[in-house]
């Protein structure tokens, strides 16, 4: 039995891939180390709930109090990996954490308390196969930074390219596996207590952290994800990705490219390279919306110690441990859900909760609809920039205990990210408005993209009830161009193209109609519009556009279009729209 048990442990924790079934078989025949680590951490934050009780009891200075904000990051360090995690997460969000525990927090995104560096160089010789010296020509005898899963050296390759060497701490899984196990068992017994259905998929949240976790303390799936990431942001001369010199990495072990830099949040730092914090924030937010809506694969860890600022301006990302994708119908439902969001359709929008598996399929919507409107109205409304993010969670969590809401398990990760990246803004900039970069971005996206799925969008925005949205034409223009000049001819040749083609007719009348509607041309309107894209559009390139619109067509097509243009003439003809 005890060689069952030991075969059982040393399988456990040479494990690649997360497995919840065989965490538990194994956990559930070591009931004293259970409940041990259990004690351990009831005990440890018993602790801290009692001390506050105590502060407020005996009216304690700041001072005093500041103190619990060391023992709160002295928990989390001695509890472990897990633990740090929950701490790097709050440490990002200043607008929901005091200062004073903030600034503790942020302590446990690099600067934890490190592991011997002969520890650390034992498993560089194990796992790169040569010693130190054959590997690198130099290399810090201390590290220089020390996360949860690792700890950080500046090395130097004997060809000459600085490097970070990458270590993982001994002895990571024991600690994860029960810890993971402990949280699912937790989550069994909270997720029944809870109102209405908040814990229905508590578990399959802890499955999903437990496969990112596992998949973090594997380098070589980190460098594979670096390496996905470059190539996703190959076009994008803002964004940094490091090198993998993968003749030096291992699953314990991972050399890549020296990056220097400074963390987002050192302001002084930040202030004396000359850097703007405002097109900072700018990178980090667009480069997060292109990740979710445009790539599908997104960093799901996005805090200051992964971010870095480099002297040209570039934002560096560093560590691509805890990644995730998504799949298209998925991105392709949340730009849905950002158009029936700006368009007020609520209806809508609550169907694509639907898809996106936050209301089950055999809910009745037709109550949850105006709780939606109730929520999302003023997010929309005139004072647009008023709009962030954290306001809308807060409001929207209080639809979750009224109406049947869940979190699927992979939005659990996408939320983390994107309150994450909001708290990084945050902290560069305590006035920022998420909306103020993700509005002009999307919009830059719809009138730019020249896929049909971007396009039929598009007209979703622009059409309503039959009526051209002139006022929607004009905002989405003059929000796509809020920062930079905006080149709409690739759109609009494209656009010409569709009007010319068969399946255009039903727009074709549509956009005649617009023109003349209500007995009047709307000369102002186009006019208007005019105005805001003519400083960005050449008169040899509207040609130029015009004339490779034109001659994708045949004769016969061409002559194909003057039916539809009688039609257009004489409304009461009218085609009707055929989905």
């Amino acid at each position: 039995m005890r060689q069952f048990r030991h075969v059982t442990a040393q399988h456990l924790f040479q494990m690649r891939e997360y497995d919840a079934r065989a965490i538990a078989r194994h956990y559930r025949q070591r009931p004293f180390q259970v409940i041990g680590r259990a004690f351990t951490i009831v005990w440890s934050f018993l602790g801290l709930i009692v001390g506050f009780q105590w502060d407020q009891w005996r009216n304690a200075s700041e001072i005093e109090i500041y103190k619990r904000a060391t023992q709160l990051r002295e928990i989390l360090t001695r509890l472990g990996p897990t633990f740090i995690k929950v701490g790097q997460a709050l440490s990002t969000r200043p607008d929901l954490i005091r200062k004073d525990f903030l600034e503790e927090l942020i302590k446990l995104q690099d600067q934890l308390p490190p592991f011997p560096t002969p520890t650390a160089f034992r498993i560089i010789e194990t796992e790169l196969d040569r010693t130190v010296e054959e590997a690198y020509s130099e290399i810090s005898p201390l590290p220089i930074a020390a996360a949860s899963l690792g700890q950080v050296y500046k090395a130097r390759l004997h060809t000459g390219e600085p490097v970070a060497v990458k270590v993982q701490r001994p002895n990571l899984l024991p600690t994860l596996t029960l810890d993971l196990f402990l949280m699912r068992w937790a989550a069994g017994w909270i997720a029944p207590i809870l109102p209405l259905n908040l814990g229905h998929d508590l578990s399959l949240i802890v499955d999903e952290f437990g496969t990112k976790l596992f998949e973090e303390v594997d380098y070589l799936h980190e460098g594979r994800n670096a390496e996905t990431f470059a190539a996703n942001f190959q076009g994008e001369p803002q964004v940094k990705v490091p090198s993998i010199y993968w003749r030096y990495s291992n699953r314990c072990v991972l050399t890549l490219e020296w990056i220097d830099g400074c963390k987002l949040t050192d302001l002084e730092r930040v202030r004396q390279a000359n850097l703007d914090e405002n097109d900072l924030i700018e990178v980090g937010v667009t480069s997060g919306l292109q990740q979710l809506l445009e790539h599908g694969f997104f960093h799901a860890d996005p805090h200051p110690g992964n971010l870095f600022a480099m002297a040209d301006g570039r934002m560096a990302y560093i560590d691509f441990g805890m990644m995730d994708q998504l799949e298209q119908h998925t991105k392709e439902t949340l730009v849905d859900s950002v158009v029936h969001l700006i368009n007020k359709e609520y209806g809508a929008l609550a169907q694509d909760f639907v898809k996106l598996g936050f209301l089950t399929p055999d809910t009745d919507i037709e109550p949850i609809i105006p709780a939606l409107e109730t929520v999302f109205d003023k997010a929309v409304g005139e004072s647009v920039g008023d709009f962030n993010f954290k306001s809308i969670t807060d409001q929207f969590s209080e639809l979750v205990y009224e109406y049947p809401f869940r979190v699927p398990a992979k939005f659990a990760l996408i939320i983390r990210s994107l309150v994450t990246q909001e708290g990084l803004a945050l902290s560069l900039n305590p006035n920022f408005k998420i909306v103020e970069v993700a509005y002009p971005f999307v919009a830059r996206r719809l009138l730019t993209e020249e896929s049909p799925a971007f396009r039929r969008r598009l007209l979703e925005i622009l059409f309503k009830d039959g009526k051209f949205q002139w006022q929607r034409l004009e905002s989405l223009i003059s929000m796509a161009r809020t920062r930079d000049s905006l080149d709409l001819l690739p759109a609009a040749q494209l656009g010409l193209q569709y009007l010319l083609s068969p399946e255009g007719q039903f727009l074709r009348y549509q956009l005649i109609h617009a023109l003349t509607e209500d007995d009047r041309l709307h000369t102002e309107e186009v006019q208007r519009i005019w105005m805001l894209v003519k400083d960005d559009i050449q008169p040899e390139h509207v040609f130029n556009a015009a004339w490779g619109a034109l001659t994708e067509f045949s004769a016969e097509r061409a002559a194909s279009l003057i039916p539809a243009v009688t039609s257009i003439v004489s409304p009461s003809s009218a085609p009707s729209e055929t989905k």
